[in-house]
């Protein structure tokens, strides 16, 4: 089972991604987990992207290629993966798709989940964190006991300066303006299928099983 996963900031990938994993025990490939994972070994992919990252430029298509079909050549990606955030252009599309046919593969379906801007800015903008711990909150799903405080120790809790409303929009706008082109690409070849981001996670996951034929 070889999946695409798309899906604004917000949307819930990574909720859905892990219940794919542990139903189905294939791999969730990031793109962001692989190219910081390959600055942290110094690999010459990695040596490529390290200083464009570290300026907050964008990777060159043919690097992130690169990087995610290394990836996909390692042995638990025997059974299948779920990709996460990549391909995000066309090129990279194309380019997946040469890979997959060389090794004799080829994808299964690409969900695409679906949630309203104003709702993504709302599970965006109530993000908080400790800067201590590191812990988690959010300002209406998980508050702490003490308004903007740390459950663990007390220290102030803050706002990561892209999750700020106006931060989320722009974010959300370049995700758009990305996606559109592959979700055509993809809806061509018979392959997308839109799935509401919005309800429970258990029934989120039941129509995506749903929309693939595996419920």
């Amino acid at each position: 089972m070889n999946l695409v996963l798309l899906g604004p900031p917000g949307a819930g990938k990574g909720t859905q991604a892990k219940k794919l994993l542990d139903e189905f025990a294939i791999p969730q490939i990031s793109t962001g987990d692989i190219l910081r994972d390959a600055v942290r070994r110094g690999t010459p992919l990695g040596k490529k992207a390290g200083p464009l990252m570290a300026a907050g430029k964008l990777v060159p298509d043919d690097v992130v290629v690169d990087l995610a079909i290394e990836r996909l050549r390692q042995p638990d990606c025997g059974r299948g993966f779920v990709l996460d955030g990549f391909p995000r252009t066309i090129p990279q599309a194309e380019a997946l798709d040469v890979a997959l046919g060389k090794a004799g593969k080829k994808l299964d379906g690409v969900i695409s989940l679906q949630v309203p801007e104003e709702t993504l800015v709302e599970r965006i903008s109530g993000r908080r964190c400790c800067p201590k711990e590191g812990s988690a909150y959010h300002v209406y799903q998980k508050p702490p006991r003490r308004t903007g405080q740390c459950d663990l120790c007390g220290s102030e809790l803050i706002q990561r300066e892209d999750d700020k409303p106006d931060k989320v929009r722009e974010r959300l706008a370049v995700y758009a303006a990305q996606t559109a082109p592959l979700e055509a690409y993809y809806a061509k070849r018979g392959l997308l299928r839109g799935i509401s981001g919005v309800g429970t996670p258990e029934g989120i996951y039941a129509e995506i099983k749903k929309s693939l034929d595996w419920s």
